[in-house]
Parts: C-alpha cells; structure tokens; sequence
C-alpha cells in the first residue's frame, strides 16, 4: 500500500473547485474558504465516528466499568477536536471582508446551516427539536436533501448522548449504602452550612442593619433553590417548567460524582460529566466564535441561506446547549471542608473494594 493511495489523496485534492475560477473571475480566498469547511466535515464524520461508538455502550442495560475509560477517552477525543475547530476561524479570519466579497454571491442559497453532518452531531449529543431556532420560519430539516431529512427524522428517535448519561447516572449505586445515605447526609450539611452562615452575620459588628438584612435575604434565596433540590414533587414542577432536564435520581448521581471525586471508583465518571461540560462550551465557543466572524465578514448582511447571519447565530450560541444541567448543579456544591465524612467501609466500596 503506497501513502497517497492508502489516503485516497486524488480523490481529497482534487475535491476543491472554486466557483470563481468556473466563473472565469478566481477569486484567491475562495481556496481557503472551500479547504477550511472541507476540514470541518472530516472533523465531523470523527466526532460522529466517536459519538456512534459511546452510544452503542451507553444503548446496553449495564455498562461493563472496564468500558468505562472507553467512554471518557472518545468523549475527551472528541473535546480535543472541538478545540481545533474554534482554531479553524483563526485561520479563515485571514480572509478580510473584501476579499470574501469577490466570491461570496456565488454561493446562494448554500449555507452551513446545511451542514448534514453537524445535525446529526447535534441530535446524537441530546438537543431537542423544541429547542431549535427556527430557520428562516421553517423546519431545520428542510433545508437538508431528502436522503438526508430522513437520516436526522431516525435519528432523533434513537438514543442520544444525553439519555443514555441520564440512565447511567440514575443507576449510580452509591447514593444510599448500608453505612451512608448521601442525600439525607448531604441536606443535613447544607441545613448547618446555612445556619453556621446565619451565625457568623449575626456575629459581623462590621455591618449596618441593612447590610444584615440584605446578606439575610440572599441566604434565604440561597437556601430556597436547596430546598426545591430537596423535595421531588416541587423538583419536578421546575423540570416541567424547563428548569432542570435530569431526572431528580440522576441528578443526585451527578451530585455524588462531583462532591467525591476524589474517591477511586468515581474518578472515571467525574472526568465524563467533566468533558460533557467541556463539550457544551467549546460548541458554545465555536457558535459564538462563528457568529463574531459573521458580523466581522458580513455586518448586518443576510446570510448566504437567507439567515439573519449573525443575530441567529448568536442567539444559537447561547439557545442550542445540550448539558446545561451540569453548569447549574454547581449552584448546589458546598465545601470540601463542609461535606459530610464517609464511614470506612463506605471508604472501601469507593475505593474498588
């Protein structure tokens, strides 16, 4: 096997063909412009090719721990490539707005919003149909070749990255063991942390009264979104009203990971939630990135599909997040110093005993 036969090298450098040049005007940038998306797809294809192979473990009713390090080493592949995405606008941003100009008008209508590949990124990591911006007043679907509508219409009844997490932590064994119950020790550190809290301001001779009663307010706030975490009837109205997207037991789950991480056996999930959190921002970095580059390229311009170019983009940034629960769980963290000690022999399930 000869280098440029194994990587079907004539078939990649000779994909390239500048509309400009067809239109007997070439335009120099165009170049770039077509080489720096085709890299976004192969980019692509290898997240779905990394997501694809997840999803199979998370589809099974018990995940064997030793795939476990299978998981968060694809999940963290696919955050590496993530980064040198937002790295690919720095080197398209060479291009200045004029120079995008001489060869801008001969792409309409396509549009990467057309991007089959990055839906099905998008379905496969959990976003919703609900959640998505509409596209110029019709379905995101609509603007895919038809082969392609059907593919993102099956998969979005399949599971998806986010589910098939929601399952795996709604069976973490650890949250009520014969020596320790978390979650009844963990609402009793939060009851002392917010009456030592009362304590230490009642104690400040250093503010004013309304200084006092302001703080005492914003404890009282505090302990209030506790409280919501604590009751699961008043927990589940918040996740009606799209507050929360975890069920309450995986929630709970994901509150033990966190909080123990240092312990053994919770290390290997604690870096999954962790690159689950890193992959929502780099996509939220990418999208906004994109959208900066929309404005600084176009202005207030539409898009070559017919979007509203930057105002749509920027608002996706901020609309199409997948893991959003994570960032809001650590609202609830306390202390290390606050947490309650485990018993030893709780010690010793968590340390692969």
């Amino acid at each position: 096997m000869q280098y440029h036969q194994y990587l079907g090298l004539d078939k990649v450098l000779t994909s390239q063909q500048p509309m400009s040049e067809a239109q007997g005007r070439a335009a120099h940038d165009e170049m770039l412009f077509i080489i720096t998306h085709q890299a976004y797809e192969l980019w692509f294809k290898q997240i779905l090719h990394e997501l694809d192979s997840v999803l199979a473990l998370f589809s099974q009713e018990r995940i064997d721990e030793k795939d476990m390090g299978s998981i968060v080493l694809r999940l963290e592949r696919i955050t590496e490539i993530q980064k040198l995405l937002v790295d690919q606008i720095r080197v398209l941003e060479t291009m200045t707005p004029l120079d995008f100009l001489e060869f801008r008008d001969l792409l309409y209508p396509a549009s990467g919003f057309q991007s089959f590949q990055f839906r099905l990124v998008e379905i496969k990591l959990g976003l919703r149909s609900s959640q998505r911006l509409t596209y110029n007043q019709a379905s995101y679907d609509s603007q895919l070749l038809p082969d392609q509508a059907k593919s993102v219409q099956q998969a979005e009844s399949e599971l998806s990255l986010f589910e098939g997490v929601e399952r795996w932590l709604s069976r973490t064994p650890f949250l009520r063991m014969d020596a320790f119950n978390f979650w009844d020790s963990y609402r009793q550190a939060v009851i002392k942390m917010y009456q030592q809290d009362r304590q230490k301001l009642k104690e400040n001779s250093f503010l004013s009264p309304d200084e006092v009663n302001i703080r005492s307010q914003q404890i009282d706030r505090a302990e209030e979104s506790f409280q919501v975490l604590f009751n699961e009837e008043a927990f589940e109205r918040a996740r009606e009203q799209g507050h929360w997207r975890l069920s309450h037991r995986a929630l709970q789950g994901a509150l033990l990971i966190q909080l123990y991480r240092n312990q053994p056996i919770l290390q290997l999930p604690f870096r999954l939630i962790t690159a689950l959190v890193d992959m929502d921002e780099l996509f939220t970095t990418w999208r906004y990135r994109h959208a900066l580059m929309a404005k600084r390229m176009l202005g207030s311009k539409v898009g070559t599909g017919g979007s509203s170019g930057f105002h749509y983009l920027l608002e996706a940034s901020e609309k199409h997040k997948v893991f959003s629960d994570f960032f809001q769980l650590t609202t609830f963290f306390i202390p290390r110093s606050a947490l309650p000690n485990l018993p030893r022999e709780a010690e010793l399930q968590l340390g692969f005993f």
